[in-house]
């Protein structure tokens, strides 16, 4: 079961509703991470909120798979969607937003790329490499998770990989006088990317030097070997799930008020 405090803090959007949208694009940005742009069909009625928003991303397997999807989705509603048929059922996964451009009316989602060649990819990131312009897909918004109180102006972000976009996304968004540090985990040197980043606001990119060690280890000691901040900070961790459980624990034996801190474990990994 995934560990997180999530629900608990997390900023809801005013709205959410089903949006079908198109590939626009996808662009290999680095060996272990794909592009893909979307944008047309219903992007526009799309609400963006910045930070760390997310949102289930449906994937069709056959001609008939969105149509068949409910408009929201409720206890009720996810029901009936594990009652459709495998061969119809849309591949659902949850993805964060890279970026969205409100002049253009397009989105980027950035997927982690694993096991090209010995056939272990999921299903998303299979997708995200060979999907084309025009492809459909859908959406439900979920909003943020990265909601520190108005008077916190100091962030701690700790991720492997699975967190780089939403990581990205939060610092993007930070109010420019923010401080902080952001510990980032990535399997390759290649996998840096230029963040947009406030002038107080250090970035940490740590390369594992292991190619099979398991994501999340490095980032953790880096993040149990810090410092903590003298002023009141919002931690915010995510990743494999014993990466943000740990850091969390971490962070509250130091004296950091739960309240103020959001993690969340993506994934799981199983030997």
């Amino acid at each position: 079961m995934t560990r997180t405090n999530m629900n608990a803090i997390r900023v809801k959007p005013e709205d959410s509703e089903l949006l079908e949208l198109r590939v626009v694009r996808r662009e290999r940005l680095s060996p272990h991470f794909m592009r893909v742009t979307l944008g047309g069909g219903d992007i526009g009625r799309f609400a963006f909120m910045g930070y760390d928003q997310w949102f289930r991303l449906f994937i069709p397997v056959s001609d008939d798979s969105l149509s068949r999807l409910p408009r929201k989705l409720n206890a009720l509603a996810y029901a009936r969607y594990l009652a459709i048929s495998r061969t119809s059922r849309p591949i659902l996964r949850n993805y964060s937003v890279r970026a969205f451009r409100e002049d253009v009316q397009e989105m980027d989602v950035d997927f982690v790329l694993h096991g090209p060649d010995d056939g272990t990819a999921g299903p998303a990131a299979s997708w995200a490499r060979t999907c084309e312009a025009g492809d459909p897909v859908a959406v439900l918004d979920e909003g943020i998770s990265f909601s520190p109180p108005p008077d916190v102006r100091h962030a701690l972000l700790v991720a492997d990989e699975s967190g780089l976009p939403a990581a990205a996304g939060i610092l993007a968004s930070l109010p420019r006088d923010h401080r902080g540090r952001a510990l980032l985990e990535i399997p390759s040197p290649e996998d840096k990317q230029d963040l947009d980043v406030p002038p107080g606001v250090e970035i940490d990119w740590i390369t594992r030097d292991d190619p099979h060690a398991v994501p999340g280890r490095a980032a953790l000691a880096a993040a149990t070997a810090l410092d903590l901040p003298d002023e009141p900070f919002f931690g915010w961790t995510v990743g494999e799930q014993a990466l943000p459980v740990a850091v969390r624990r971490h962070w509250v034996k130091a004296g950091a008020p739960k309240e103020r801190i959001m993690f969340c474990g993506y994934w799981r990994h199983t030997p």
